[in-house]
């Protein structure tokens, strides 16, 4: 690393902040399998507290409760942090670029370690025909489509309603829990194809499938911040190119205004020149520090988090005797 002021530690404060949020995640999941056990044993195993946090795994779930809110001006109660969580995430992209996907995401954070371990295995990463790396990224777009269709603008609201208010619904985190427990041979099949691919592309569910990547990358059009280069200053030399592991060509753009820049700062830390990669708003000649940027996308987060805990739409509605009655009928819900 170059010994700029500004770019002191970038690296290893992505990684900290990365790797530091995939330990929370996990001692979430940790935390509320203990939970269901307890309901799953008739009381036998040991009870813990409900955590919140689970309710992030429910993107799907959070577009209806958005959908309720926007109609109603209600947050649905029995799972008010998975729309909490959403809106937090869609306003970071905003105001602060697409950071969830390259800082916080822990499924960004796996398949980031898992191309990095795949170029050390094989010496490289690959990349799909220019073409067909066109028409893979669209997938992820297409998906988005679908299901904002189907729940935004297809979902009346009878169907809505009915969706809310059903015990599937209500235990939907628990199915996600189990479908993560407790995987088909389908599952297993998918995941393990996902993994090779990921070691063999650079974030290969990222930047080809993921529909919430998709989502927070249209938003973050709109965000001021956005990674700028001084073309007076810039050698073409393309190290910030080769780094970016969208593959952007950062070398040829003023303003990288791509939905696919996640706001990692690769580049930055890569560029040998002084101040000509910076992430900034707009007529900012000075670069924002990019400590300064990992500490404004930690704190964005937790702005959303405890707002959503200060308003009261954190805790779910739902009570103990409604989990001892829900919970062993989890894997009998289909819908």
């Amino acid at each position: 690393m170059k010994d700029f002021p500004y770019l002191k530690n970038v690296v290893a404060a992505r990684l900290i902040v990365q790797w530091g949020f995939l330990a929370l995640v996990l001692s979430i999941g940790v935390r509320f399998g203990m939970f269901v056990r307890h309901f799953e044993s008739s009381g036998a195993a040991p009870y813990v507290t409900r955590p919140p946090g689970v309710e992030g795994f429910l993107p799907i779930g959070a577009l209806a409760s958005l959908k309720q809110w926007l109609v109603s001006g209600e947050i649905n109660p029995v799972h008010p942090a998975a729309l909490v969580i959403f809106l937090t995430v869609v306003g970071m992209s905003l105001l602060a670029k697409k950071s969830f996907c390259s800082w916080l995401c822990p499924v960004g954070t796996l398949s980031e370690g898992a191309w990095k371990l795949g170029r050390r295995i094989f010496g490289r990463n690959f990349r799909p025909w220019g073409w067909f790396d066109v028409s893979l990224r669209s997938v992820k777009y297409l998906l988005l489509i679908f299901f904002v269709k189907i729940i935004l603008i297809d979902m009346g609201g009878e169907a809505l309603a009915e969706f809310l208010g059903a015990p599937y619904w209500a235990v939907s985190d628990v199915k996600m829990l189990r479908f993560l427990t407790h995987p088909s041979a389908t599952t297993l099949i998918v995941v393990g194809v996902l993994t090779a691919l990921s070691l063999l592309y650079r974030n290969f569910w990222c930047r080809y499938l993921c529909p919430y990547g998709a989502l927070l990358g249209i938003v973050s059009i709109m965000s001021p911040l956005k990674i700028r280069r001084d073309k007076d200053g810039c050698t073409g030399c393309r190290r910030c190119s080769a780094a970016c592991p969208a593959g952007l060509p950062v070398h040829a753009q003023e303003a990288v205004r791509s939905p696919e820049c996640s706001g990692c700062l690769n580049c930055v830390a890569e560029c040998p020149e002084r101040a000509v990669l910076r992430i900034a708003p707009p007529f900012w000649r000075r670069p924002i520090a990019p400590m300064t940027y990992a500490c404004l996308v930690v704190l964005l987060f937790a702005a959303g988090i405890g707002s959503g805990m200060a308003t009261g739409h954190w805790q779910s509605a739902l009570t103990r005797a409604d989990y001892q009655r829900l919970i062993p009928l989890a894997p009998f819900l289909d819908h």
